[in-house]
């Protein structure tokens, strides 16, 4: 919480991921940001900034919707665990921060089974 998150782009990005694709908001892109991705071959999906006093141009605006609607099917996993099981993680220690993770992602895989089985079963 002490450093702007665009910053920390290099800590998040790991190379044991099986994409070259780097998505993230406007607040991680920086020249320093594109150069690092460029050197270890990574592709920026980062959002572009509106510009200072005008209006945001048409291509931009359009590209960031297309990576809005990818980024979109990730983030709401996140909001269905916030908001649906109230998931707030304040632990002591990384293991029971994981823990905690660990179960939330079950838990929200069983409620997509169940919604998939009965989208199914009801045609």
């Amino acid at each position: 919480a002490s450093h702007a998150d665009g910053r920390m782009l290099p800590r998040l990005v790991t190379t044991d991921n099986t994409s070259s694709e780097v998505w993230a908001d406007s607040a991680y892109r920086s020249q320093k940001n594109e150069k690092w991705l460029a050197s270890r071959m990574l592709v920026s999906r980062i959002h572009r900034r509106k510009p200072a006093g005008k209006p945001m141009p048409q291509n931009i605006a359009r590209a960031n919707a297309a990576k809005s609607s990818i980024r979109a099917h990730v983030e709401h996993v996140f909001a269905h665990q916030k908001n649906r099981f109230g998931l707030f993680i304040r632990t002591i220690g990384i293991a029971r921060a994981e823990a905690k993770l660990i179960l939330a992602n079950i838990a929200y895989n069983f409620d997509r089974l169940i919604f998939h089985e009965r989208a199914r079963t009801l045609g």
